[in-house]
Parts: structure tokens; sequence; C-alpha cells
């Protein structure tokens, strides 16, 4: 039986691999048939990845993963809830992986749904939609305040800096919502990095990390 990876280690192959995705160079590994079978029994995940439901964010080809590689939870504006959490706590407790990435995204629909949200004249939300971005709204607000001692104008407040303070809060809030996860990371057993993808060059760019040997 192979030796358990470390988080470094892990985190160094979603790199490669989006690397490879960026350049226009994927192998698309363990995608056919001899994997399916493989897996059929059992998985064995190299990470979890906790991401924006965003329909550009394709986990596997981004990263440039296949079959069985990794554990995928996904949301609009990947906000935390207990599914979320549950679901990442089975990743790490049951399975084993040693990596949670949470991965937001440029251009982000539900934070820009948050932004709007602050305006006074802005029309109100389904009941649903509104539950699922409030928990972005805070970041919102840091970014507005922040926008006013620069003075910029509270209809300018920059959608990206929004989406990079939600991310960091996203790894804050699995810290602070569940023990099993930030005993994992004390351990020494999982790393989080936090990263948005961008658009339109293909690079997941880190953020935050936590637990990690190395600067991510």
């Amino acid at each position: 039986m192979s030796e358990k990876p470390t988080p470094d280690q892990v985190w160094e192959e979603m790199r490669r691999g989006n690397a490879r995705f960026v350049a226009g160079e994927p192998r698309h590994p363990r995608q056919d048939a001899d994997r399916r079978h493989e897996l059929a029994n059992g998985q064995r995940p190299r990470a979890a990845l906790f991401g924006c439901a965003d329909s550009r964010l394709a986990a596997e080809i981004i990263f440039d993963k296949g079959l069985g590689d990794l554990f995928v939870v996904r949301n609009a504006g990947q906000v935390v809830s207990d599914s979320v959490i549950g679901s990442l706590e089975y990743a790490v407790a049951v399975l084993n992986v040693p990596l949670i990435v949470v991965l937001a995204h440029d251009a982000c629909g539900a934070v820009q749904a948050a932004i709007d949200s602050t305006d006074a004249d802005s029309p109100a939300l389904p009941p649903h939609i509104w539950r699922l971005i409030a928990p972005i709204v805070p970041a919102v607000r840091r970014v507005q305040r922040a926008s006013a001692v620069d003075g910029v104008a509270p209809d300018s407040i920059d959608a990206e800096e929004v989406g990079r303070e939600h991310l960091r809060d996203t790894v804050t809030e699995l810290l602070h919502s569940s023990e099993l996860i930030s005993d994992a990371v004390a351990e020494g057993r999982l790393a989080i990095v936090g990263a948005n993808y961008r658009l339109a060059e293909g690079t997941a760019v880190p953020h935050v990390a936590v637990g990690l040997a190395a600067q991510a």
C-alpha cells in the first residue's frame, strides 16, 4: 500500500495539473474504462474541492484530473452550509484526503447578487436565493467601508475584492464550524487552500493557505 501523500504534495499535483490546462496540454488522466472498473468498489480521492457551482468551474478539467481523483462539493458562491461541512468532514474522516481546495472565481454571479442586494433600491430576491447569498454580504460591507475611506463611490465596489474577502471568510468558516477539520489541520494531516479561478486565463491563483509547509 502506497504511503499517504502530504498536503503539500497533493497541492503541488493540483498546481501542475492546472498549469497543463492553462498551457493547453492536458493529459486527461484516469478517464478510461480501466479506471472506471478500478473504482467500482471504492474511492480514494487525492483531495476534496469545495467550489462555486458556476458551469465554467469544472474541477477535474481545470486541474487535469480523472475519475476518483477529486471529492467535489459545489454550490453557488461556495457558501458554507451544514451539508457542505458534513460532506467535507466525510472526505477528511472517512476518505482521508490531505487537502481541501476552496475554489472561487472572478465574475461570480452570487457575489454580484450580494453586492446588488446592499442597494436600497434593489428588488427583493427570492427567499432561497437570499439565504444562499446572505453569508457573502459581510464581505461586501467590509469592501464598501474600505472603498468609502479611499473615496470610491459605493456603486463602484470592486467585485473581485469582494470575492477574495468572501474566499478568506469561507476558509475561516470551515475551520470555525468544524472541529474535525480544524483538528486535522492542527495535527498536520490536512491543509486548506483558497484559490481564485481566473476565467479568461484558466489559472487557479491561491490567496490563502492553512496547514501547508510551503508557501501556496
